[in-house]
């Protein structure tokens, strides 16, 4: 799989000791594309309730690490803060990873779709145990809207994680706008192909990565969805979470989704950037996506504890 065009959307068991309490790690195969990792409490109830964390776009494994970006261990550091607080959190690997794995992958063949389907069955899977009181599906990036779609009368509650609240034709436009101008308007051209459900010929080789044959099905299959028509279905409670640091899904996208569904929670954390680090000083800010060494922000993992609790 070519990683440039993502980069544009950027059984073991351990025992971890905290000040708070001790949490569990456990390695979980939900199906033979679908494996990930079990954060538990040390103490599981029937009052206990489970956190599904869904990945951003691309190879971004259940750590919340990108073979584009690098190590920044975000989404581990995540479940471990909401285990420490009494919630449980399932956070796996997508797909591609195994399909990687025994040489399976077809990037043609890859849908949006494939990717709800697989969130569905993490969730039926869990619901099947009748383990957890509650379930609750955090979706980061992409995931947020993977998320979104698959919580629909599956899940209890629903958690934004820097999810963009435009079509991802619109996000893509924005964001070549910024780092391309002069290419503006042919990717523009493009993406109105893509959202008519056609492919096309890319002939400017500087678009490859982007326009490439095997990865306009999957754009088509994802550019038909809309965040504010898909929240505006959620009869659950509804956290949208945005950091004000955040280059990749503007605080303005949060925004968007509160306006489509005004009975969801809206919390902009000052400072937080994509992968929920504190950034104080700018450049600092995509030097973190490799640096494993800065933890989470506490008010991000206090704000989920809060709302999930309150389910």
């Amino acid at each position: 799989m070519k990683n440039s065009f993502w980069i544009l959307l950027l059984l073991v068991t351990s025992v971890a000791n905290s000040q708070e309490s001790k949490t569990t790690s456990q390695e979980i195969e939900v199906n033979s594309l679908i494996k990930g990792t079990l954060f538990s409490p040390e103490k599981v109830s029937k009052k206990t309730k489970l956190v599904i964390l869904i990945a951003g776009s691309g190879p971004t494994n259940r750590s919340g690490n990108s073979t584009v970006a690098g190590v920044n261990n975000s989404l581990k550091y995540l479940a471990e803060g909401l285990s420490q607080n009494g919630i449980a959190v399932f956070s796996y690997d997508k797909r591609i990873f195994a399909q990687m794995i025994t040489k399976t992958l077809d990037e043609k063949s890859l849908s949006f779709e494939d990717f709800i389907n697989d969130a569905k069955d993490v969730i039926t899977f869990f619901q099947s145990q009748k383990k957890y009181s509650k379930i609750i599906i955090a979706g980061h990036s992409e995931g947020a809207l993977i998320g979104m779609v698959a919580g629909l009368n599956t899940s209890n509650g629903y958690i934004s994680l820097d999810g963009a609240g435009r079509c991802i034709d619109e996000v893509l436009s924005e964001q070549i706008a910024k780092q391309a101008p002069t290419m503006k308007e042919t990717v523009d051209k493009g993406l109105a192909t893509l959202k008519e459900g056609k492919t096309f010929e890319n002939k400017n080789p500087m678009l490859a990565s982007l326009f490439r044959e095997s990865v306009q099905p999957y754009m088509i299959s994802w550019i038909k969805y809309d965040p504010r028509v898909e929240i505006k279905k959620l009869n659950i409670p509804i956290l949208l979470i945005n950091g004000t640091k955040d280059i990749q899904v503007p605080t303005t996208d949060a925004e968007l989704l509160h306006a489509a569904n005004p009975k969801s929670e809206l919390k902009l954390i000052e400072n937080m950037n994509h992968i929920f680090k504190e950034i104080k000083v700018e450049e600092d800010n995509l030097k973190s996506y490799s640096n494993p060494n800065l933890p989470v922000m506490p008010e991000l993992i206090n704000t989920m504890t809060t709302f999930v609790k309150s389910i």
